[in-house]
Formats: C-alpha cells, sequence, structure tokens
C-alpha cells in the first residue's frame, strides 16, 4: 500500500521522464510529488526536505553526492533512486561511494518504478528510525558519561568525583575546621614502561597501582585516577600539622619499593608525590589552583625522591 505522505522529489533533465514518473506517482497514490530542474533541486531540498529523490544519469550522480553533504549535516537520510542505464555492479559499488541507494534502467522504469519507491519508502522508514534510535542513544551515552564518576580501568573515582569530592572537603573544613591534605601522585616512569611493553601492559599496571593504594589509604580518604599517569588522594585530618611528609611516607615507599607483578613480569615503579596542606584559615582557595600547586611540588618530589610538601598561608 501507497504511503501518501511520502515526500517524492523528482529532479531530472529529462522532461518526459520527469512528467511519465510522476504521472505513475499520482496514479499509485503518492500525493506529495514535486518536480524540479537539476540546477534548482538542492536548494528545493534544503528549503523542505524530501524523503525520496529520484534523479537520473552523470547529472544525477553529481547531485547525489551534494545531497549526501547536505545529509550529513542535517544528519537525516534521502533515498536516492537513479535512473540509468549502467550497471548496479559500476554504480551501487560501497566502495564507490556514489551515494545512491538503488539503480532503475530506463526501460523498467514505468514496469518497476511504483514497486522500487514502496521499497524504497520501507527502507527510508526504518533509516529514520535506526537515525532516531542512534541519536537517543548518543544523548543517553553522553548523559550517563555526565553523571560517571568512576574510572573504568581502576574502579576508582574519576576526575568528576574528584572534583566534587574535593568541593564538599572545602566546605567542610570552612564550616568545621579541621585541615585538608591534598596529594598528588604521578607515576614518574609511565611513559617509558607504557613504551617499551605496550599498553595492555600499561592497563595493568595501572590497576595494580590502584589497588595497592586502596589497601594503603583509610576508608574516609578519597583516592581518585585523573589521567593516565596521576592519582590524587584527599584526607581530612583533624590539624594542619598533620598535613607533612612524614604521615605519608608509607604510602611513597609502597609504591618505589616494592615491585609489580605483571604479565610483563616484576616492573618497578618509580612514583612522586607532592602534598599540599590547607585549612579554614586559608580559604576561600580555588580547587584548581591546588592541582596546579601539587603539580610544581611533584616535579621536585621526582627529583628528590622524597614527598615535597607545602601548606598554604592564612589568608590576610
Amino acid at each position: 500500500m501507497s504511503n501518501p505522505n511520502l515526500s517524492i522529489l523528482l529532479a531530472a533533465n529529462d522532461t518526459r521522464l520527469c512528467q511519465s514518473a510522476a504521472a505513475l506517482l499520482s496514479q499509485g497514490g503518492y500525493g506529495d510529488v514535486r518536480l524540479s530542474s537539476m540546477e534548482g533541486a538542492l536548494a528545493e531540498l534544503d528549503q523542505r526536505p524530501a524523503n525520496l529523490l529520484l534523479t537520473s544519469g552523470d547529472e544525477g550522480l553529481a547531485l547525489a553526492a551534494r545531497v549526501r553533504l547536505l545529509d550529513e549535516a542535517t544528519e537525516s537520510h534521502t533515498w536516492i533512486l537513479l535512473v540509468d542505464s549502467r550497471s548496479s555492479a559500476e554504480l551501487l559499488d560501497e566502495t564507490a561511494d556514489l551515494g545512491v541507494d538503488d539503480l532503475l534502467p530506463p526501460a523498467l522504469v514505468e514496469a518497476q518504478l511504483l514497486v522500487r519507491v514502496h521499497a524504497g519508502d520501507r527502507l527510508y522508514s526504518m533509516f529514520q528510525r535506526l537515525g532516531r534510535e542512534n541519536r537517543l542513544l548518543r544523548d543517553n551515552i553522553a548523559s550517563l558519561e555526565q553523571r560517571n564518576l568512576v574510572d573504568p580501568l581502576t574502579g576508582l573515582g574519576n576526575g568528576r568525583y574528584l572534583r566534587q569530592k574535593l568541593d564538599d572537603s572545602l566546605r567542610q573544613i570552612q564550616a568545621r575546621g579541621g585541615a585538608l591534605c591534598y596529594l598528588l601522585i604521578g607515576l614518574q616512569n609511565a611513559e617509558a614502561l607504557q613504551r617499551e611493553y605496550g599498553e595492555g601492559f600499561y592497563d595493568e599496571l595501572l590497576q595494580g597501582v590502584g589497588r595497592r593504594l586502596q589497601q594503603m589509604v583509610r576508608p574516609l580518604d578519597v583516592l581518585a585516577r585523573v589521567d593516565e599517569h596521576h592519582f590524587v588522594l584527599l584526607t581530612l585530618p583533624r590539624s594542619l600539622q598533620e598535613c607533612a611528609p612524614s604521615s605519608f611516607k608509607r604510602l611513597h615507599d609502597g609504591l618505589n619499593l616494592k615491585g609489580f607483578m605483571t604479565s610483563a613480569g616484576l616492573v618497578d615503579l618509580r612514583a612522586g608525590i607532592s602534598l599540599v596542606g590547607l585549612d579554614e584559615k586559608s580559604l576561600p582557595v580555588e580547587p584548581l589552583s591546588l592541582f596546579g600547586e601539587a603539580s610544581r611540588l611533584l616535579q621536585e618530589s621526582y627529583s628528590s625522591g622524597l614527598v615535597n610538601a607545602r601548606r598554604l598561608p592564612a589568608k590576610a
């Protein structure tokens, strides 16, 4: 059964073809049939899209290529039926990427046009449904990513989780006192290990580092992986005096003095730790500035092989 709402544009310089096709489609129950010159077809489609485009010859092929660009920009798909005497192997070859969906020999227009248009209508509807589902899937994925707080590789928190917890921690010490220790843990020889052993090994190593860190921190501490080479630990001690390198020497030794078992064997890791400490007297502070300060200190930790620390001064 014909779909009277199917929008069809006939664009060909062959007037007889357009007229005969329009008559056949009208007789077949298609009520939205427009005729256009080849030169004006793209502007016509841009102003009012069509579900199905019937065109012909080399000029039709050139039009099909331009229509595909328009489809790409509008995230849609116009079903293109080309009337041409050349073989389907030549014009419908996917590797040729000519933009044509179906091919109809001129001699078969009268006999097969309605059948091809009916099939094109069903396939066009399927393309549209799949397109809508794909857009919905992309939207859902984007929404999940916006809410996701877990690093999929290590199971630790991710950067978004860290930002939320850091904001919460800063509000807590402002309201209740106490202190915050912000530790940036860097894997100094990570790039060299990654180049030498490959991505699969490096994923294993990151998982191992994550597990070991979890074993060494307290249950209420916040631990997150922020990128390929860095982890961050947040702790909330009772006073700023506890934000000292000696408080985290065990953490530093646990990463540097004991190797990690991987599929490549036992691997030694060189890790640095920087520490930025603050209390309510240092507030307000921009969360991003903590990472910047810790990054600067981390380079010194790499050089010294020690936990490098700084306490933020009280605000005037």
